[in-house]
């Protein structure tokens, strides 16, 4: 019996709800503390039998996302082959809907949906942890879009361990524009960083928070330790995020290494207020609404 010729996989953008982010140390490696959300902007990737590799990109958003080997979906591909040694092929193609650069993982969660898909179309039998192991070779982000939910990641963010989540979490991603490089946000942390811990700890008023569903107590503990390097290569972004807590947010605050912008609503309604307002008042380019917590890499569909 000839296996599937189509496979289509879905993979989750993420968020930091916090970002703890400790000294680098003696190979630049910076340890972290952080506490990832799944939302519910998809990647879909589509896997077809092929002859040989392939990619098409479809992107519903803006910025350039290359399609040479250098893309995460394709690298993923090549590693799954190495891994489990087989000679397989495929045509990709990705639907984009997560912001690009703009520290939400859209990369990664390509990645996660291309193991999640291949390891189907080619019948390798590759567990969940599996697949987040060889994952994690390819950059801390890809771990949890293949696991999503809500997770604490700790080390350089592989280490999962899944944090209860009570409740749906409505959150808008506020896209200002431009570009930050995450090399760049990270070197100018370092220059800025003074008296930090070599491993920084988790945020158990968070944790708290998301186990018990208080939006008002987790709104007073979303922070990131890279949002004062961010602003300072982006001095934009200080008064975006103030104008975002001026037109309502819960908590505002900037979204890994940036650009993009993370706030948090009270309920559905207000982020689709905050969602259409922010951008009418010129503050940012584009909006989302969105809401965690949404599984990982799953298969939709052949």
């Amino acid at each position: 019996m000839t296996g599937p010729q189509r496979i289509v996989a879905t993979a989750p953008g993420k968020i930091n709800l916090s970002l703890r982010v400790g000294a680098a140390d003696e190979r630049g490696y910076h340890a972290l503390a952080t506490v990832f959300q799944a939302v519910d902007l998809l990647e879909t990737v589509t896997a077809e039998a092929a002859e040989q590799m392939s990619l098409r990109i479809d992107s519903r958003v803006g910025g350039h996302v290359p399609a040479d080997g250098s893309n995460l979906a394709l690298r993923a591909a090549e590693l799954l082959r190495r891994a489990y040694g087989t000679d397989k092929a495929a045509a990709l193609h990705i639907d984009k809907r997560v912001p690009v650069a703009g520290g939400m993982g859209g990369g990664s969660a390509d990645a996660a949906a291309t193991l999640v898909a291949l390891n189907q179309l080619w019948g390798l039998g590759a567990t969940t942890e599996e697949l987040c192991q060889l994952g994690a070779e390819l950059g801390a982000d890809v771990p949890f879009a293949v696991l999503g939910g809500t997770a604490l990641g700790e080390g350089t963010g592989t280490e999962l361990t899944p944090v209860p989540c009570r409740g749906a979490w409505h959150w808008v991603l506020a896209v200002p524009g431009g570009f930050l490089s995450t090399p760049d946000v990270y070197r100018r942390f370092d220059a800025l960083a003074q008296g930090v811990p070599t491993r920084p700890q988790p945020d158990h008023d968070q944790l708290a928070a998301l186990a018990a569903g208080d939006v008002d107590a987790a709104a007073a503990t979303i922070a990131n330790d890279l949002q004062a390097a961010a602003c300072d290569l982006r001095p934009d972004l200080a008064d975006a995020l103030a104008a975002c807590i001026e037109a309502g947010a819960l908590a505002a605050v900037v979204s890994g290494s940036g650009p993009t912008l993370m706030l948090l609503a009270r309920d559905a309604d207000h982020a689709e207020r905050l969602a259409q307002e922010l951008p009418q008042r010129g503050v940012v380019q584009r909006a989302y609404a969105t809401v965690g917590h949404v599984p990982g890499a799953r298969i939709v569909g052949s």
